[in-house]
């Protein structure tokens, strides 16, 4: 089986490449710019086979198509930072909507010419579902869609574009929509790999206290290996024209993760609120209900949370 993973170079990309090969695949990776290759082995590196290209430029995405005739894609490529969406709107609809039409474009000329028929996994995201009580935990697919920032509006218009392929042109696609998940690899802005740092930090400096933004929203973790298996199962099992949770079902508060964090770092230091750094915005409650997942690829997670602050902690970065 050939796939071409687009975003092949971050950092659900590069596990997703290291998983693809395991499991006997062909992997053509889509590089964009010098993005650094930490998560894979030097014989991993050489075993994918690079291709330049960006996901804004047509011509680069019809070359990539010629030179791969995937039977799967997964795509990837997109703004992935909330705060980086918002910074520039204009730049992240062009990446993760006007991305996948590109990409969609492309794939509708070979399915209707009849020399390409490929699965095309569209990787979404949990906070497309937006605020919802927490009775309503964890959210079903059929929960409304409700983004609440310029990231979340910009994921569920992805998924939009993407279904309307399926719908107007039988295009296979199908849609995520992902909730938390870490791992090695990834980068220090997002929660988990930015407290690891200040748990080491403060380890190594004997500080006695950690300052944290807001502590009480509690969020749907799963571990990026967990994550990558549940996007092959989806391209070899899930439904066409359907969109699936990705997600362990299981909630925790941002404290309650920080506090698991310094225990499994073996670090004693008070945890403190600081108002300069919580955001007004936060979903108090995201959880998601992965049943229909499940059902459908008898896929389950197999790691923890604890997994996840160990791998963190112990990654070579660190």
């Amino acid at each position: 089986m050939q796939a071409l993973v687009t975003g092949a170079t971050g950092f659900v990309g590069q596990w997703l490449c290291r998983e693809l090969l395991a499991q006997g695949w062909d992997v053509f990776g889509l590089a964009h710019g010098d993005a650094p290759i930490a998560t894979l082995t030097s014989d991993e590196r050489a075993r994918v086979k690079w291709l330049p290209s960006d996901i804004r430029d047509p011509a680069a995405v019809r070359a990539a198509m010629d030179a791969s005739a995937p039977e799967a894609i997964f795509h990837l490529a997109g703004v992935s930072f909330v705060p980086t969406a918002a910074e520039d709107p204009g730049a992240a609809l062009d990446v993760n909507v006007s991305g996948v039409a590109r990409l969609l474009a492309e794939v509708r000329v070979r399915h209707k010419a009849g020399i390409l028929d490929p699965v095309v996994l569209v990787i979404g995201s949990g906070l497309q579902y937006g605020r919802h009580g927490d009775s309503a935990m964890p959210l079903r697919e059929d929960a409304e869609q409700r983004p609440l920032d310029l990231y979340a509006a910009s994921k569920a218009a992805q998924e939009i574009v993407a279904l309307e392929a399926f719908r107007a042109d039988e295009v296979r696609v199908i849609a995520t929509r992902s909730f938390n998940h870490s791992g090695p690899g990834q980068d220090e802005q997002f929660l988990i790999p930015r407290l690891v740092r200040r748990a080491l930090a403060a380890r190594l400096s004997g500080e006695s206290a950690i300052a944290l933004g807001n502590t009480t929203p509690v969020r749907d973790f799963l571990h990026v290996l967990d994550v990558v298996r549940a996007y092959i199962a989806l391209v070899e099992h899930g439904t066409p024209g359907q969109a699936y949770n990705v997600a362990s079902g299981l909630g925790h508060s941002v404290r309650s993760i920080a506090e698991r964090l310094l225990a499994l770092a073996g670090v004693q230091a008070e945890l403190r609120s600081e108002p300069a750094l919580q955001r007004t915005s936060d979903i108090p409650v995201l959880i998601g209900d992965s049943l229909k997942l499940r059902h459908a690829t008898l896929w389950t997670p197999v790691k923890s949370l604890d997994d996840i602050i160990t791998d963190l902690l112990n990654a070579p970065t660190h």
